[in-house]
């Protein structure tokens, strides 16, 4: 089996791990909310925890998210542009656009990995858990969008 093809299974595999760990999250972030609502406004006891969790989920569903759409490819784009085009520059667009992803979730992974270190020090005062962990799902998520695009970037394995 050649490196394109183990590369698209175990990214393939990735993404669906991406996608069911976002839906998680969200089943989770509804849950919380839910429960925080009825807590303030049936019982007047708005538990101090709740905003903090659901911000985390929020970004851990937005992050999976993103790189689920990443690795389909349904991001945004210009195809009824790029479908006009002949094939040799239909190829050099997606080629641009896997090598631009590629530098956005190295910015990300960067950035995101930096502010999770200068923070790990930090505690979320309602958790008593690091600051840092509110970066990890960036620093996942961006680590899964390139190795979608370095995937992108490969020659295609025959059928």
């Amino acid at each position: 089996m050649s490196v394109p093809h183990v590369l698209q299974a175990l990214n393939a595999r990735l993404a669906r791990g991406a996608l069911v760990l976002a839906r998680l999250c969200l089943a989770c972030l509804g849950m919380v909310v839910l429960y925080g609502v009825v807590r303030r406004y049936a019982f007047n006891s708005a538990p101090p925890w709740v905003e903090q969790v659901a911000l985390l989920l929020v970004v851990s569903v937005s992050m999976f998210g993103a790189a689920t759409v990443a690795h389909d490819a349904a991001h945004i784009g210009l195809e009824s542009l790029v479908r006009r085009l002949p094939g040799r520059a239909r190829r050099a667009c997606a080629w641009l656009v896997a090598l631009a992803t590629l530098a956005f979730a190295a910015i990300l992974f960067w950035g995101s990995l930096e502010m999770a270190w200068s923070t790990h020090a930090d505690r979320i005062p309602t958790l008593g858990i690091s600051e840092a962990w509110r970066y990890v799902p960036a620093v996942a998520a961006a680590a899964l969008i390139a190795l979608f695009s370095i995937a992108r970037l490969l020659p295609r394995p025959p059928a």
